[in-house]
């Protein structure tokens, strides 16, 4: 089979060094031979009770052995942060979607959110003192950390809902509110919340009434009120915290980047972040494809006497989801390329629609791998129900599917002024050519049109 390199879609190979081929082969190696083989024994470990909360020490080897392959932190865009590893956001997305086909594989190379995106906060906004306490520990992967956003009284598809209050008193701000979806919250080792609430309620602006502080995780006040499931599984011991604020005191200090900005540096932190969730995502589709494939021509399990690839609609499935993932691995390259050549900002509409498109089709096809599995497929004894479950919170988390196509469909929309003078024009070309060469009309399309 050809390496990850080697398969890497010719219309972007021209931007991937050669350093990161090699890179992205030894995180092919290390996640086939390593991390998926490591995935049911980690949660084997994981127990039952206030054990399911502690972390599996397997994961610990992974990570030695991850840090002397030299896989470690690649996610610091090149270009964009000096504690980066010097890869592109198009490289980096490559190696993602290896990443996404594993439970344990990005966390066992310290490339796991929402840690990810709260380091790119702290290498982007942080002042050195928050670099210093925080940033440090978390790229050497020492500590964890949580994004805390989501409120479970509104509704957080429009971030300027959230009710959090983050007020001023002399040198300290306090937080009192709820906030729940915090990933990683569960984490014994999390010691950071980066915390996202509005600090300036009555500004007229309402993009700038919010603010994010970095709250350490043992501050008084805070209670962790239960740890939410996913469709059924608690992943532990990451978990997602449901937590209450009451008077929680921070110094001034921790706020980042200026008290109103939060808005700005939460954009500044999901643009590449969605590109990790897609690209992670294709990878899931890619070994869902794989489990299909296994299933649909084993020996052992023949209904009706003949293997499944030959019954049904098994073959145009099968094609169909070859079709599907390539397609929309090219939508987020795309997305990750238009980064690269400027920022996250200048990339909305490709960002867009990679989080529109992958995480749909992801689910289609490992749909169609739990269906092909019959009862074994949405059993623990593959990673398909899993795998299903993590993918279908894709389709909001990070703003959900509806909002990035109205937004998108508002962008594509403006055109419709240029649209329009096109047509008008060429249908004005088509009649003076019907004149000129006296011919039969067949149609009236560009007179119909002429009139619109």
């Amino acid at each position: 089979m050809p390496t990850a390199s080697q398969r890497i879609p010719a219309a972007v190979r021209p931007l991937v060094s050669e350093r990161a081929r090699k890179t992205l082969d030894l995180v092919e190696k290390f996640v086939d031979e390593d991390c998926i083989p490591a995935d049911p024994v980690y949660t084997a470990m994981l127990g039952e009770g206030a054990r399911r909360w502690s972390l599996p020490p397997i994961i610990e080897d992974l990570k030695d052995k991850a840090k002397n392959l030299g896989l470690w932190n690649m996610f610091l865009a090149k270009g964009h942060y000096k504690e980066g590893a010097g890869f592109t956001n198009l490289e980096y997305g490559l190696m993602c979607e290896q990443f996404g086909r594993s439970r344990v594989a990005s966390e066992a190379t310290n490339n796991a959110a929402p840690d990810t995106g709260n380091m790119e906060v702290l290498a982007k906004y942080g002042t050195e003192a928050q670099k210093k306490r925080w940033l440090q520990p978390l790229l050497e992967g020492k500590i964890r950390s949580a994004y805390v956003m989501t409120e479970p009284g509104v509704a957080s598809s429009d971030a300027t809902n959230i009710q959090l209050s983050i007020q001023k008193d002399r040198d300290s701000y306090v937080l009192n509110g709820q906030k729940w979806w915090s990933s990683g919250a569960g984490d014994p080792r999390c010691v950071l919340y980066v915390v996202m609430g509005k600090s300036s309620p009555n500004h007229p602006n309402k993009h700038k009434q919010q603010s994010i502080i970095l709250v350490p995780s043992n501050t008084p006040g805070i209670e962790v009120k239960r740890m939410l499931s996913v469709y059924g599984y608690d992943d532990a011991p990451h978990g997602h915290g449901h937590l209450i604020f009451n008077n929680v005191r921070v110094p001034a200090e921790n706020i980042v980047l200026g008290e109103g900005r939060g808005f700005e540096v939460m954009q500044g932190r999901m643009g590449p972040g969605r590109i990790h969730h897609a690209m992670r995502s294709i990878g899931a589709a890619e070994e869902a494809l794989r489990w299909m494939l296994m299933r649909a021509n084993a020996d052992h399990k023949q209904p009706f006497g003949k293997p499944l690839s030959q019954q049904g609609v098994i073959l145009q499935w099968i094609a169909k989801s070859r079709v599907e993932i390539d397609a929309a691995r090219l939508i987020v390259l795309n997305a990750a390329a238009a980064i690269d050549a400027g920022d996250a900002k200048s990339a909305l509409v490709e960002i867009a629609q990679a989080k529109i498109l992958v995480p749909s089709m992801a689910c289609e096809v490992i749909d169609r791998a739990v269906q092909i599995h019959g009862g074994q497929g949405v059993s623990q004894d593959t990673p398909l129900a899993y795998m299903w479950a993590m993918v279908r919170t894709i389709r909001f988390a990070d703003g959900p599917d509806e909002v990035h196509l109205e937004q998108l469909g508002r962008k594509e929309n403006k055109k419709s002024a240029d649209a329009t003078a096109i047509l008008r024009k060429q249908m004005e070309i088509t009649d003076a050519l019907m004149k000129k060469w006296n011919a039969k009309e067949v149609g009236a399309c560009h007179k119909i049109g002429a009139k619109l």
